[in-house]
């Protein structure tokens, strides 16, 4: 059995693992964020941007149903208590077995959806219709992109083996890879071929093998044998797979309520798709760097303490795990609806991406901003679960969760459009993490939510007078001049975020936030790193 840390060290190897994912996850969203500008610049949010985005989030769907969304957190619970309680000889047999099993099944699945692609895209966009170029399109640009989901299984698989191993970087940097592929396909493939859009969707399989390659030396290294080991009968492949079955549905609630968003989404004006999904990946900004840092680190650590049935540990682990998350998200909510249009200005307004295009893509973005707390707490209280290797009570809350977003897309998207698909999705996402914490701390009764409330109040507090600071700063400041220049309007975006970030930390040192503290165990890892580089 491996030596137990104190808490609040295990606390402090949480905190500096989400900041080593925290810091590569914010590279890999600064290039996405100029992977979607050069999109949104070349193809604007027409009918070529639409194909293109309903094609990339099947694969994307399935990736997250199978593999981060239940494979990665089946894996690692019953991984980490391999290595926990037996040899990692052991751990590393049980890995081999399910990288031979999940390599079968990917090429079957990549086949059928390749050859099923014309019956996906109806399914996915039924008001692109079963005929015409828009859909012709989407169904060439979903099969040439469906053999992603078997590149980024892969990746997933590899992520839980290193993630368990306490090896963070590779994985966190993959995406990086992703965008690179994106990117350059889009200079330097997109304008040789009739279809440029084609281009860009041959970057993202160029980018799911660049984030295979990344990991192989890294697992090599760790000790992991790539040759196959046929076992599907080990005791382990029957746990993972029980914990997979449920957590298909339960884990991935967000990204089934999303394919629900983009089927509705096709049902209203050309360019509603694009506008969602652009308001999205911001949104997507700052929970992937902090939220989703956040539970990919705390994983391994709650898996370890349930694993050694430290439950009072556990609880520790989870409250700072959810404190942390109130501290990010709160003034990130405020500040993705208050300076949402100039920010959306600045990273897409240009070429075809107009102006029209930023106040619909901003009215997503203020609905989407209003769950940005639920969909990060999420995040962490389904990592408590499968840590604790329940996946049944997820999926029960789940399939709530769904229903409720599915009544309220079909209530609100008649009088607020678009709009009214994003604000769905954070309100069934808000009641799914309220039925969650109840249902969690009924579970396991060692998870004190009374510092995580006053922590909480404490942030929200400091982020409405952060909120009204920048908002009168932004009134007198910030230059609503369509034609001013992009540096201009970048170097004044700039200077709000500098004053709200510089405001809000003060104001959380006077409230006496802890949080502060674990902020900068998170990142001054990384600041040390960059000094002596």
């Amino acid at each position: 059995m491996e030596h137990r840390n104190s808490p609040e060290s295990e606390k402090k190897n949480v905190s500096r693992a989400a900041g080593v994912v925290g810091f590569y996850t914010f590279l890999s969203r600064i290039l996405g964020l100029v992977r979607d500008m050069v999109i949104a610049s070349l193809f604007g949010s027409g009918m070529a941007a639409d194909a293109f985005f309903v094609a990339l989030r099947i694969p994307n769907l399935l990736r997250r149903l199978f593999a981060e969304g239940s494979l990665t957190i089946a894996f690692i619970p019953v991984f980490t208590e391999y290595l926990t309680t037996k040899t990692k000889k052991d751990a590393f047999d049980v890995a081999r077995i399910v990288l031979t099993l999940l390599t079968l099944s990917l090429v079957i699945v990549t086949v059928l959806g390749i050859l099923f692609s014309p019956w996906i895209v109806r399914i996915q966009a039924f008001g692109f219709g079963s005929s015409g170029v828009k859909y012709d399109l989407t169904v060439l640009l979903t099969r040439i992109t469906f053999p992603y989901i078997f590149f980024i299984s892969i990746v997933a698989f590899f992520m839980g083996v290193l993630n368990s191993l306490r090896h963070f970087a590779a994985p966190a940097a993959a995406p990086i890879f992703l965008n690179a592929g994106i990117i350059g396909a889009a200079y330097f493939i997109s304008p040789r071929l009739p279809d440029p859009i084609v281009g860009v969707a041959i970057g993202v399989i160029i980018g799911g093998i660049l984030q295979v390659g990344l990991q192989i030396p890294w697992v090599i290294k760790e000790g992991l044998k790539l040759f196959p080991r046929w076992q599907p009968d080990h005791p382990a492949v029957k746990r993972i797979g029980i914990l997979m079955l449920p957590a298909i549905l339960g884990s991935a609630v967000y990204q089934l309520n999303s394919f629900i968003g983009t089927l509705l989404a096709s049902f209203l004006a050309e360019g509603s798709v694009s506008w969602l999904y652009y308001a999205d990946r911001l949104v997507q900004f700052p929970l992937g760097v902090f939220a989703i840092a956040i539970s990919t680190a705390a994983l391994p650590s709650l898996s370890t303490q349930a694993a050694i049935n430290d439950l009072q540990q556990f609880g520790d682990i989870l409250s700072h795990a959810l404190r942390m998350i109130f501290f990010i998200t709160l003034p990130a909510t405020v500040g993705l609806i208050i300076l949402g249009k100039p920010i959306i200005r600045v990273l897409f307004e240009r070429g075809a991406f107009d102006a029209i295009s930023t106040l619909m893509t901003n009215r997503a973005l203020i609905f989407y901003a209003l769950g940005l707390l639920a969909f990060s707490g999420i995040r962490v209280i389904v990592a408590a679960f499968y840590a604790l290797q329940d996946t049944k009570t997820p999926v029960k809350i789940a399939v709530v969760a769904f229903s409720t977003n599915l009544i309220f897309s079909l209530l609100l998207m008649g009088p607020l459009k678009h709009g009214g698909l994003a604000l769905a999705l954070s309100l069934a996402s808000s009641i799914q993490f309220c039925l969650l914490v109840f249902f969690l701390k009924r579970k396991v009764n060692v998870v004190n939510l009374r510092p995580v409330l006053i922590s909480g109040l404490k942030c929200a507090f400091a982020a409405a007078i952060m909120g009204t600071g920048i908002f009168y700063v932004h009134s007198r400041w910030l230059t609503a001049d369509s034609n001013a220049s992009l540096l201009s309007m970048s170097m004044d975006l700039a200077g709000l975020i500098g004053i709200g970030v510089a405001l809000y930390f003060v104001l959380t040192r006077i409230l006496g936030c802890r949080e502060l503290g674990s902020l900068w165990d998170t990142f001054s890892p990384i600041i040390r790193r960059v000094k002596a580089g």
